[in-house]
């Protein structure tokens, strides 16, 4: 049975990175956005097939990096390069999206480096955990 998450936006997710895949792709993108959020109230789910990866695991919170296509667009998952991070509440059952991103908009070079770098200087909560 799958556990049933609280699905949560941070403000600092969508005033940088989802304003942008807003203003790109409109109504794709709103139904791209409700797909995440239900797919995310059964992360569990995406576990079993393989579509997300936990990078960090702590005694309370999982930071976890997962891929997505844009509605409409016949690209796979990881062909996009999109992506979700998130942090999961293992005690609240909440799953917190930190970032979504397209591969190039945290820069060049080494991805995980950059996007933890960008966790630890806007998410003092998750700092201590990457």
């Amino acid at each position: 049975m799958s556990i049933k998450h609280a699905a949560i936006i941070e403000k600092f997710a969508q005033h940088h990175y989802i304003k942008k895949f807003s203003k790109k792709y409109g109504r794709a993108w709103d139904i791209t956005l409700a797909a995440l959020i239900r797919e995310f109230q059964s992360f569990d789910v995406l576990f079993e097939r393989n579509i997300a990866k936990t990078i960090i695991d702590s005694d309370k919170t999982k930071i976890c990096k997962t891929e997505f296509n844009v509605a409409g667009n016949n690209k796979s998952r990881h062909g996009s390069g999109n992506r979700c991070i998130v942090a999961i509440n293992k005690i609240r059952s909440t799953i917190n999206v930190l970032l979504v991103y397209g591969k190039t908009d945290i820069g060049g070079g080494k991805e995980t480096v950059r996007w933890k770098n960008v966790i630890r200087e806007n998410y003092p909560a998750y700092r201590n955990l990457l």
